[in-house]
């Protein structure tokens, strides 16, 4: 086919920009990869003028992206606003509406929208691919969807936040404490423009949920992710898992059980020695686990401006392949309504108390947990001067919900200064 494949691009940020500049630069390649040439015909953004490092004067310009998703020239709507809502959601329901394809980077809509939206493009005829929007450069969404289709997925779990692990490796490696990285994360351009969305697991749990829906077959049910943040990861908490052999990471698991689908996106320990517990940095990773393949592990560039664009292009080659797949791996209206597990499934858990320096108080903590079914597998009280003593415990299996029970009695006991950190020790 000597056809172009037409591109409309709404977003020129860094990603926009860095598609821009591929496609450019690498016209060529693209063509004979992709068995077509990819070319730009139209662009949108808010400001014509800002200086994006390439030259957009070629393409035509449109100040509505709405606009720019329907013109007659456009034959795939490039996504890379980002939003729930607004522009972005617009724009890529009038493109499916006029059966133009969707390539997006945009998490978060698909988080809230995806099924609607797949379910339009499905009936228009029409592709939604969204490769750019987990893991950055990993080709993850096409590993689950194309490449394990012959398994059932026990598991999907992965570091899926940047920035959050570049916080908890340089805690570990420096010793300063939160607070400090994440200042520094401000300064070097690393935090969202509400910093809640890294920090408290949400632009992670966006993600899980969509890889989540992909490989249990379910419809995306971000609000069923439960979410904790690293805000409450003290640098004690880093050295007291070093310890024991673990490290902490904000870690995504995604598991269909008997008692439902349990998705979590939260503080672990897991093993120093694991793929997962040797991930430094920003870099992210995706662990999948079939019953054919048994485990598969993606390692790369969870987000910037070359990584991000790579996976948009792949999407893009996809398309003009002439590649045409359901959304979320098979069709939306096949997706599952999966009741959100309670309770996840049982798991060892790491406890840090504040417990006070005073006749029984140790007494008490065994009685809390013995009386939730908790047995203690160790425990280590370190040496203090404050009228507090810093004790760590590590359970044996437990659910999370025997766990609140303990810390519920712990608190109505009066012997533990402010809220223990609990985190659970994921089994790899």
């Amino acid at each position: 086919m000597t056809t172009p494949l037409r591109l409309g691009i709404a977003g020129l940020g860094t990603v926009g920009a860095g598609v821009v500049k591929i496609v450019r630069q690498k016209a060529n390649l693209l063509a004979d990869r992709a068995g077509r040439p990819v070319t730009i015909t139209a662009v949108s953004a808010r400001s014509r003028d800002k200086d994006r490092g390439v030259n957009i004067s070629a393409y035509a310009w449109e100040d509505d992206p709405v606009a720019l998703a329907t013109r007659d020239d456009v034959d795939v709507l490039v996504e890379l606003m980002g939003g729930s809502d607004g522009p972005a959601k617009a724009a890529t329901e009038a493109a499916l509406a006029a059966g133009k394809h969707v390539v997006t980077a945009n998490k978060a809509m698909l988080a809230y929208h995806g099924q609607a939206l797949a379910e339009a493009a499905e009936a228009a005829g029409a592709a939604l691919r969204f490769e750019a929007a987990v893991a950055g450069g990993i080709p993850v969404i096409k590993s689950l969807a194309e490449g394990l289709a012959g398994n059932d997925i026990t598991r999907v779990m992965g570091v899926m936040n940047g920035t959050c692990n570049y916080i908890l490796t340089r805690m570990e490696a420096t010793g300063e404490g939160y607070n400090t990285l994440f200042d520094e994360c401000g300064r070097l351009g690393y935090l969202e423009a509400d910093p809640n969305l890294d920090v408290g697991g949400i632009d992670a749990g966006h993600k899980l949920a969509l890889l989540s829906s992909i490989a249990f077959g379910s419809k995306p049910a971000f609000d069923d992710v439960v979410l904790q943040g690293i805000q409450r990861i003290a640098i004690d908490d880093i050295r007291h898992a070093a310890d024991m052999g673990y490290r902490i990471k904000l870690l995504g698991v995604a598991q269909r059980t008997a008692r439902g689908l349990e998705q979590r996106m939260t503080p672990c320990l897991v093993p120093a020695n694991s793929p997962l517990g040797q991930l430094e940095g920003g870099t992210n990773m995706v662990v999948i686990e079939g019953d054919a393949v048994e485990q598969v592990v993606l390692r790369g560039p969870g987000a910037g401006e070359g990584p991000t664009a790579s996976a948009v292009l792949g999407d893009i080659c996809d398309l003009a392949r002439g590649l045409r797949i359901a959304t979320f791996g098979q069709p939306a209206t096949t997706l599952q309504e999966i009741p959100a597990a309670q309770t996840g499934l049982p798991a060892p858990y790491y406890l840090r108390l504040a417990l006070q320096d005073k006749p029984g108080a140790l007494a008490k903590v065994a009685t809390a947990l013995g009386d939730a079914g908790i047995s203690i597998d160790r425990m280590r009280q370190y040496s203090h001067s404050e009228p507090t003593a810093p004790v760590l415990i590590v359970t044996h299996k437990c659910t999370s919900a025997a766990l609140d029970i303990a810390i519920e009695a712990l608190d109505q006991a009066s012997v533990v200064d402010g809220a223990p950190v609990a985190l659970r020790i994921e089994e790899l």
